[in-house]
């Protein structure tokens, strides 16, 4: 009768390590070699294994009731820790696979570029070139391009949008690969890119950009750069911290800030890419005086420019085409042979006829630059440091000590997450009852003779069943329980950050966003629900085994107790430190993301400026600052265990001790073997149990940074629905500004300053002013992206602050300053909601000058579009822009620098189309180009943040002292010919 008795046991063994493997969390090598280490030498002895045929002795049952902990832990214990094993390495072939992709993609060409050595008379030679982004040398994107270029020569390069006038800078700089031909490049470069890269810090430190600070030669950069006057405007002078992407500037300033830098570096190469577009006539003027043929006089530069007043004034001007360049000559010789340039000259001239009597004469003479003294350029370089508090970036924030179970009740009041919870936990104490009754049943009647096997075995496997039972429903409601709250935290989250202002993220860097949406929602959603039942699991077996214990011996309480107390101690000892350095970790996690954002979206300009081994070194900094407190949480948790295992053994060894010393007879031997196999496993609970817990109390720092932005104050409703406006609301169009102030903070200074005029509806408004002068932040109040301190606008008799943002903003058109396109298709950049046929997305590409760009490409509208539309031009992404807004028809329509970076001859076609388009419509355009205003209805001129004047162009022209009259004669004394 014993005999199968005792090859049942070795089965409840097995059972009984699978329990053990399920509250240890796993951990088989110590709970094998701690098996093999306590077996009984009576277990091995071959004697003993004669009595299962009949004796029964105590030792023997004892060491049977053990048996569950000694049955050959070689064999059983391998299989579930392989399967975890086998699910690692999948994660790693998979990681492992995409990395190896990643460092097998094709590199560039690193020979282009060589030392400038003394007595080179051609520091730029391309012989035959072709160049393709794709290096499919069928395709070029640059095709036969000869180019010399001397020491000292300006050379201007021209063309229509999508000409590849970018690609040819970026082919010098070895950006693009090339296919055929050879190219060299001798010397230092500087690189002025046409969309503005500038990093978070200070204007100081986007000059330097690494460099030593030399006060005199950076006194002398402001100056020619036309910045003295916006250091003046800044709280801090140069010591102003700008935000990501260069946010708190306006785009004239972004690219002063970069021709600084570009000039500070003191290059023998020059590659600027349009970097005047931006600023205003008279800046523009300045700097091309100052700069290009002042200070750069001497060094060889290279322009991309659709200006054709800069043109006369060059060596030699490249004239591209579809990627080729059709004539490179002088600026008399192209105009006398080339008749395409001639076409763009005369466009030019086309766009600044109109012209006023009053206007400055051609020939005027060179709009003199303003001196400013030295002295006061220095108060603003050498201004003091600022107090952080003051600065647009703030400090990260994040908790700091004992948060209790804030944390935690946040998770579980989610979606029903207490319900989920109590299910879980109720499930498991199910399920610990059982397993310990089916022990107790086991241990009570293994010698009960009266009890048959089959009896015994039935029980047995009856109880283990419904414990199955429970225990798959644990694990089922903590499934539900993980997904529900993930998706709401998820959910709140996104509504949070999509709700934000505008304000919020000028001040966020997108580290910092990144970091949370990413790593800190991935721990919320795989992480946590886990730790959650491992705590709780492996918390109720230690108490359950120190239950069993103290129903055998009471007397291991007297230890028991005091080593529970002293171990919760040593939690809260660790768990303060722990908490603090998993904030840490995830504070740098968005420096390190943020930094790795900025480089990778910078990366032309710093591999120009021969830079990659500060910004690799600043990485590396970043990944040592974020794996520090990692490393240091991970020896905390080792000193915790160490002392865990020490005062389970104390336990152990306790309960070992009073057992040998009770009276024989106390217990059966069946209930001593029961309570040793707890006993034993006490250790390894106790470990487990505070190792989840802290664990989970380590976790649960992402819910705390989850939760920091989900309640950010938000912007106005998207909808009222007491005060929705008509369904056919604007009709008129008419705009009505009353006394309007604006500043972006509560702790910044005002930037409009009580803006009083009203657009009649229908009519053409310009909106004019110097860079710098609040006409960008004047549209963006339109749109209500930032709220009035005082005033209020008013379009067809409603004040747009009562009504919701999404009845407001899906009214107005725009096409803004820095032309946004997503990643996805043609047809979902110009149509992202899907509401218009093809037909009507193919008519207006042909009329913003894209049929035959989208059709050259064998997807058509399905063609690609990359991420911020880094695979098309400035030019054409503006024209996406005015695409949409073409499809979109709305009765008010806002151009913001609208054409800044299209040639002449589009911007006059552009410009056609848009009266044509809108000629029903309140077209409000601001803009440096003075000729795009002039034939308008009505001219806002601007100057820092007031009305300067407001009327029409003919009578301001004919009015002494009006600044859209100085304006005007600016511009047109810098399109006189050979007078720049």
């Amino acid at each position: 009768m014993l005999q199968p008795r005792c090859t049942f046991m070795c089965l409840q063994g097995s059972i009984r390590l699978f329990h053990l493997h399920e509250s240890s969390g796993g951990d088989w090598h110590r709970l094998a070699a701690r098996t093999r280490a306590l077996t009984p030498a009576g277990y091995q002895n071959p004697e003993e294994w004669s009595v299962c045929s009949g004796a029964r002795r105590s030792r023997l049952t004892t060491a049977v009731g053990c048996s569950g902990l000694q049955w050959h832990p070689g064999a059983g214990l391998s299989w579930p820790r392989t399967v975890d094993v086998i699910a690692v390495l999948i994660q790693a072939k998979v990681g492992f696979t995409r990395i190896s992709k990643f460092l097998d993609a094709p590199e560039l060409n690193g020979q282009v570029r060589k030392k400038y050595r003394a007595g080179i008379d051609y520091p730029i030679a391309m012989n035959s070139c072709s160049f393709s982004w794709d290096e499919n040398p069928s395709k070029p994107t640059l095709n036969n391009i000869n180019l010399v270029v001397k020491a000292g020569e300006k050379v201007a390069i021209c063309g229509e949008v999508g000409s590849g006038k970018s690609t040819l800078l970026a082919s010098v700089l070895g950006e693009v690969p090339k296919t055929e031909g050879t190219i060299e490049v001798c010397g230092k470069i500087a690189y002025v890119s046409q969309t503005a890269w500038i990093q978070t810090g200070t204007v100081q430190d986007n000059i330097l950009f690494g460099s030593l600070m030399d006060r005199q030669i950076y006194q002398e950069t402001i100056e020619r750069c036309s910045l003295v006057k916006d250091l003046e405007m800044l709280p801090f002078g140069d010591r102003t911290q700008i935000g990501e992407r260069g946010v708190n500037l306006s785009g004239g300033q972004k690219q002063r800030v970069q021709l600084a830098r570009a000039l500070y570096q003191n290059a023998d190469i020059y590659l600027l890419d349009d970097p005047f577009s931006a600023v205003d006539a008279h800046t523009a003027t300045s700097l091309f005086n100052d700069y290009v043929m002042g200070v750069l006089s001497d060094k060889t530069v290279l322009l991309v420019t659709h200006q054709v007043d800069f043109l006369p004034v060059f060596d030699s001007i490249l004239l591209m085409s579809d990627g080729e360049v059709i004539r490179s000559a002088p600026y008399q010789d192209l105009l006398a042979d080339c008749q395409e340039f001639k076409y763009l000259v005369n466009a030019h001239k086309d766009t600044v006829g109109v012209q006023d009597p009053n206007s400055a004469p051609h020939g005027a003479k060179e709009i003199p630059t303003k001196e400013t003294d030295g002295i006061h350029v220095n108060r603003y370089i050498e201004s003091v440091g600022p107090s952080p508090v003051d600065q647009l970036i703030k400090k990260e924030e994040r908790e700091s000590g004992d948060t209790g179970l804030k944390p935690y009740m946040l998770y579980l009041r989610q979606n029903k997450g207490f319900l989920y919870a109590s299910l879980s936990v109720m499930s498991h104490i199910v399920f610990l009852a059982g397993q310990i009754s089916q022990n107790s049943w086991m241990a009570a009647n293994v010698q009960n003779p009266h009890v048959s096997t089959l009896k015994l075995i039935s029980v047995y496997v009856g109880i283990g069943v419904c414990t199955m039972i429970f225990v798959l429903s644990r694990c089922l409601f903590v499934v539900v329980l993980g997904v529900q709250t993930s998706r709401s935290l998820f959910t709140q989250l996104l509504n949070s950050l999509f709700r934000a202002p505008m304000s919020f993220f000028d001040s966020t860097p997108q580290g910092r966003i990144l970091s949370r949406v990413s790593s800190d929602l991935s721990i919320v959603d795989l992480d946590i629900p886990f730790a959650f039942m491992f705590s709780l699991s492996s918390c109720l077996n230690a108490y359950s085994n120190v239950g069993v214990l103290a129903v055998v011996v009471w007397q291991v309480l007297f230890v028991a107790l005091p080593m529970i107390v002293l171990v919760i101690q040593l939690q809260r000892y660790y768990l303060a430190s722990a908490k603090e350095l998993m904030r840490i970790n995830g504070t740098t996690k968005s420096a390190l993301a943020n930094h790795l954002g900025e480089s990778i979206s910078g990366a032309i300009t710093i591999r120009a400026f021969e830079e990659e081994d500060r910004f690799f070194a600043k990485n590396l900094e970043l990944v040592d600052k974020n794996a520090g407190p990692y490393f240091f949480n991970f020896a905390a948790t080792e000193w915790l265990i160490e002392r865990l295992e020490i005062m389970g053994a104390v336990v152990l060894s306790s309960s070992a001790f009073v057992m040998a010393l009770l009276p024989a007879g106390t217990f059966s031997p069946g209930f001593i073997g029961m309570a040793l196999s707890y006993g034993l496993s006490l250790n390894n609970s106790f470990v487990n149990t505070i190792q989840k817990q802290c664990d989970l109390a380590n976790k649960i720092i992402s819910v705390e940074r989850v939760n920091q932005y989900m309640d950010i104050p938000s912007e106005a409703p998207e909808v009222i629905e007491e005060n929705r406006p008509a369904p056919d609301w604007p009709q008129v169009g008419s705009v009505e500004l009353k006394d309007l102030k604006i500043r972006y903070r509560e702790d910044a200074p005002l930037v409009l300053h009580g803006i009083s005029c009203k657009f009649q509806g229908r009519d053409k408004i310009g909106i004019v002013g110097r860079t710098g002068s609040g006409k960008t932040t004047l549209i963006g109040a339109l749109f209500r992206l930032v709220e009035p301190a005082e005033g209020k606008i008013i379009i067809d008799s409603v004040d747009i602050s009562t009504i919701g943002l999404h009845d407001l903003r899906s009214r107005l058109g725009i096409i803004p300053q820095d032309p946004t396109l997503f990643q996805g298709t043609v047809r979902y950049n110009l149509d992202p909601l899907g509401q218009f046929s093809d037909q009507q997305i193919w008519e207006v590409l042909d009329k913003c000058q894209l049929l035959e760009a989208v059709q050259e490409k064998k997807q058509g509208l399905d063609s690609l579009v990359a991420e911020d539309g880094s695979n098309w031009s400035m030019g054409q992404r503006q024209l996406f822009c005015l695409g949409r807004t073409l499809l979109k028809r709305c009765c008010i329509l806002v151009l913001d620098e609208a054409t800044a970076s299209i040639d002449n001859t589009t911007d006059a076609v552009l410009q056609k189309t848009i009266r044509t388009e809108f000629k029903h419509c309140t077209v409000i355009t601001v803009a440096h180009r003075i000729p795009t205003v002039m034939d308008c209805d009505m001219v806002l001129a601007m100057s820092d943040g007031k009305v300067a004047e407001y009327d029409k162009p003919s009578k301001l022209m004919e009015t002494e002292g009006s600044l859209f009259r100085e304006l005007v004669n600016e511009y047109w004394s810098y399109t006189s010919n050979g007078n720049i």
